[in-house]
């Protein structure tokens, strides 16, 4: 099969097109013909060897860590899941590919009203906003602070945080303000002066902050907070030394609540925006514009 490979740590340029073997399931996994996959900024920071501290990588691998398509073969013990189903959810194995392995207790159905590459956008983002949702403890009445909120993770984030009843000040760049306000959000522009526009528009203060983005926000959001408590990020790797939480905890992959929400995107009540779509053989294009920034909602390799 077709696959994108990387046998050395680095720049988008390590990325290339090989063929390998077409993998098989095990006990309690399924294999997915895939149609589409999620391109991440954790992709580009395990290729770079950024992340080898926190995910160890063996060489040669296949980047990519979640997918939609269809189940194509069916391991022992499997029983609610046969070939020919389609699904969304995340890989065992490296995504980039035309085949991936998926444990499949972590495999939701894909609604009939939901396309593939919006499919592939939704399990890392709504996972990771949930879960940092979480961890900050965000009720009714509160208000969060959310940087990089036209971002793939934003989008779910801002809009799980208002469904919560939270008021929601999100930062981006000038040309998402009104994205932003379309997902509920009071939008504002990143850059100088945070401090002060954030509290001309909550002159109360801010309950917590998620920083999506990882541009350089942390020392803002503490002095917003007046501490690093209720801080979490997912971006910024100055977090450790800057006393505040970076969620690298272990996601959850919730099968059941991945499908609650992919049905609520096929029926239109979560937004999901596909920044950009690149053919498998471009990977090395989708992670230079991941790496970029500042795309609105996620890039998507589609798989043929």
């Amino acid at each position: 099969m077709k696959a994108i490979v990387f046998d050395t740590f680095g720049g988008t340029e390590v990325l290339h097109e090989a063929e390998i073997d077409i993998p098989q399931p095990g006990p309690g996994q399924v294999r997915v013909r895939v149609r589409a996959v999620g391109v991440n900024p954790v992709d580009g920071k395990i290729r770079s060897g950024g992340m080898e501290a926190i995910f160890p990588t063996t060489l040669p691998a296949v980047p990519g860590g979640e997918i939609a398509g269809v189940v194509d073969a069916v391991g022992e013990g499997v029983d609610h899941l046969k070939a020919g189903d389609e699904v969304l959810g995340w890989s065992d194995t490296g995504s980039y590919a035309q085949y991936a392995l998926a444990s499949a207790a972590v495999l939701a159905p894909k609604p009939a009203g939901l396309d593939w590459a919006h499919a592939a956008a939704l399990p890392v983002a709504t996972d990771g906003a949930e879960r940092v949702l979480d961890l900050l403890g965000v009720t009714s009445g509160e208000t969060l602070l959310i940087h990089g909120a036209s971002g793939a993770l934003g989008t779910i984030a801002v809009q799980l945080a208002v469904a919560r009843g939270a008021r929601v000040i999100g930062t981006a760049g000038p040309a998402n303000q009104e994205y932003v306000t379309s997902l509920g959000a009071t939008a504002l522009v990143y850059g100088d002066n945070l401090v002060e526009r954030v509290r001309a528009l909550a002159p109360e203060g801010v309950d917590a902050v998620f920083d999506a983005a990882g541009k350089g926000a942390l020392e803002d959001s503490i002095t917003l907070r007046g501490g690093t408590d209720r801080i979490v990020t997912t971006a910024d790797f100055r977090a450790a030394e800057l006393g505040v939480v970076f969620a690298e905890g272990p996601q959850r992959r919730s099968a059941a609540r991945l499908a609650e929400l992919a049905q609520q995107a096929a029926d239109g009540t979560l937004v999901t925006t596909i920044s950009a779509t690149y053919p498998l053989a471009e990977a090395a294009k989708a992670q230079q514009a991941s790496d970029a920034g500042h795309n609105r909602g996620k890039i998507v390799l589609t798989v043929n």
